[in-house]
């Protein structure tokens, strides 16, 4: 099966990749120019140089596809390069869907989020909009919804990495989040990190398997596990001793409101809200396909002690 990706050069995309890659089908992904070195398998895949905006482009990657993957998500906006919620999950994959329907390509399978809605931040909204959309356009879809992603990063932007860098590495202590005055609610919203190769083997199944179109799938890993959990085995994963305190929300979302717009404020309001609200989802999608998900545990973690890892957290760890 040829396999037309859009952010096949991503964190998860990359995954993928090797999924398909192992299951004789052939990827064929859209790349920008210059990004050409972080193609996976470049003897095994083809390559159409372009992006999400270039009608051109999109027409020559879909062009004899027999599926279509879209992965593009970012984490936060960056306007003044262009790079918005609106700009990529919503109208690149609208766009994605009207040339995969012109083009004639039946099956279309979309990343999404776990716990997007229509009223939520504009992160959350921009991908409902974009699954009501996909759901409309008589195309045959899946919908794949994870829940936080972890797993070795490639040198992409990835959950546990990150939060080694921007929490367990750094001289202050964890904070433990908590809303409005409720102290005993202190790091105690929830959320299912699901392993990026269970991820991508979810995205091979349902491409495979018709009995997925017309679904969405939760994909969240074998426990649901509290902020003060990830925190404490993100530490013991790299063996430091991490002190946690609460740390009240309205805080944080203030200093947010004066800083988020500086790529280096490491959190934003948004962002805040969306993890207050928790983000879980059982394993019962996952284990339908008959995938058994890897928990969130020392051994998965171990690539946090690898070289190339631990350096790019452990250099605020001073």
């Amino acid at each position: 099966m040829r396999v037309a990706i859009i952010g096949g050069t991503g964190f998860v995309g990359s995954y993928i990749v090797d999924a398909l890659v192992e299951a004789e089908h052939t990827p064929r992904l859209l790349v920008r120019p210059g990004h050409e070195g972080r193609v996976r398998h470049p003897d095994r895949v083809e390559l159409v140089s372009g992006d999400v905006a270039d009608g051109d482009a999109l027409a020559s990657l879909l062009q004899g596809a027999d599926a279509v993957i879209y992965l593009i998500g970012i984490l936060r906006e960056s306007p003044a390069r262009g790079i918005t919620f609106e700009a990529l999950q919503q109208e690149g994959a609208l766009r994605v869907i009207d040339a995969a329907r012109d083009a004639g390509v039946g099956r279309f399978l979309l990343m999404s989020a776990n716990g997007v809605r229509a009223d939520g931040t504009p992160y959350q909204r921009t991908k409902a909009r974009a699954e009501a959309y996909l759901a409309e356009s008589g195309l045959d879809w899946t919908v794949l919804r994870p829940s936080v992603v972890f797993g070795p990063p490639r040198g992409r932007m990835e959950f546990a990495t990150q939060l080694c860098r921007d929490l367990i590495g750094a001289p202050l202590p964890g904070p433990l989040f908590f809303p409005g005055l409720r102290l005993d609610r202190a790091g105690a919203f929830q959320l299912s990190p699901v392993h990026v190769q269970d991820v991508a083997s979810a995205f091979r199944a349902a491409l495979e398997s018709p009995g997925t179109i017309g679904r969405i799938l939760h994909l969240g890993g074998p426990e649901a596990l509290s902020w003060r959990e990830i925190l404490d085995r993100l530490a013991h994963a790299v063996q430091r001793r991490k002190l946690l305190l609460p740390v009240p929300a309205m805080g944080v979302q203030a200093a947010a409101a004066l800083l988020d717009r500086f790529e280096q404020f490491p959190i934003t309001r948004d962002q805040i809200r969306m993890l207050l609200e928790g983000n879980t989802c059982p394993p019962d999608d996952l284990l339908s396909l008959g995938i058994t998900p890897r928990p969130f545990d020392g051994a998965q973690l171990a690539y946090l002690n690898d070289r190339q890892e631990s350096d790019t957290w452990q250099q605020n760890a001073a």
